[in-house]
């Protein structure tokens, strides 16, 4: 089942907050405009007695509500920003541009402004991500075997220090340590929330990540060393079909993930695994349901942590924990990308179920 909403009276308080922990997961719909926003609009609040709360935006629209023009409750909250949707549309005509503040000036916006936006949506500053889709374009070329001279022109850095450098930064090693003739090898794969690690063997998939989360240069590390001869690069059986997978899970049609998976860890931590991953797709679940769920009601800690460990993403779907309250919780992609997922997933239940009526 999807998670219970809190009652009337904290939702409406979130409303009046502009809280985002709500964003996502719970919809006002205001009799008195006949609208549904988001919980974070900036639109003039209502009374509490013309707003009823849902968890879906199909239940607004079956109420006959319109969307909100000021929030945009369609659009994943990045993209309702007019600059962030610029900038973004920008970056993908431009990969390969050195962006630097002057050239956002240049687009007529404000480098502090840009800055703030991006950092609350995505985690990281517009040309932090610039700056990794750069490091893309040189991940590439060395995965086709091209030199490491040709993958950091493609990256467009000047200076072979600062590209070892940033290439360190993210993946913890230089990129003439990532060879071909791995048992591990690293592939990287685009997707529409953002670029994702994935490292696999000719059996299984080892790591699926968002590049820019915190903890993946550690447990890269963790890998590196579990295998003894480190890392490599390209591309194998198991990531391939993870890419195909992932490939059909953003664009709506199927949230089934098949590839094969190295599971390690201690026992509780595989019992959480395996209970995250019998989660269906739209809906959520909170620790201590999981932590009932695994026949340990008291361990709510150990659950967060198996959680929190978990690098595997997606296809073991941490995201769909949240809070006791209903609330988004700490997730390592970033909270806007665990509501993102959220909201994918609904669409994705509600389009199932208006198939088979």
């Amino acid at each position: 089942m999807l998670f219970d909403l809190p009652d009337h009276r904290t939702l409406y308080a979130a409303l009046l907050a502009r809280d985002t922990r709500f964003d996502g997961q719970a919809f006002v719909c205001v009799s008195s405009t006949g609208v549904f926003c988001r919980l974070t609009c900036p639109a003039r609040k209502p009374k509490a007695e013309n707003c009823t709360f849902f968890a879906t935006i199909g239940e607004c629209i079956e109420m006959g509500y319109r969307a909100c023009k000021r929030c945009h409750p369609l659009q994943a909250a990045a993209l309702a920003d007019p600059t962030i949707a610029a900038l973004l549309a920008a970056l993908d005509e431009r990969p390969d541009l050195r962006w630097s503040e002057d050239h956002v000036e240049q687009r007529g916006y404000d480098p502090s402004t840009v800055r703030r936006s991006f950092k609350r949506q995505f985690g990281m500053t517009f040309l932090e991500m610039a700056r990794l889709r750069r490091l893309r374009e040189g991940f590439e070329t060395l995965a086709i075997g091209g030199k490491v001279i040709t993958a950091q022109h493609e990256a467009s850095f000047d200076s072979a220090s600062a590209f070892r450098a940033a290439f360190a930064r993210l993946l913890g090693c230089a990129p003439a340590d990532l060879r071909a003739d791995r048992l591990l090898r690293a592939t990287w794969i685009p997707t529409p929330l953002g670029d994702m690690i994935a490292v696999g063997s000719r059996s299984h998939l080892h790591l699926l990540e968002f590049v820019d989360r915190k903890g993946l240069r550690a447990e890269l590390a963790r890998l590196q060393v579990a295998s003894r001869e480190g890392i490599g690069i390209g591309t194998l059986s198991p990531t391939e079909q993870a890419k195909a997978e992932l490939g059909d899970y953003f664009a709506a049609r199927s949230a089934q993930f098949l590839t094969p998976l190295a599971l390690g860890g201690s026992a509780i931590t595989q019992k959480v695994w395996e209970a995250l991953r019998d989660i269906p797709a739209g809906e959520t679940r909170s620790y201590s349901q999981i932590a009932r769920q695994v026949g340990r009601p008291l361990s709510v800690r150990a659950v967060a942590r198996a959680n929190g460990a978990n690098q595997i993403a997606l296809m073991i779907p941490c995201h769909r924990v949240i809070g006791a309250d209903g609330s988004l919780t700490g997730y390592g992609g970033g909270l806007w990308r665990k509501q993102r997922l959220i909201e994918i997933e609904r669409q994705l239940k509600t389009t199932k179920q208006e198939t088979f009526k």
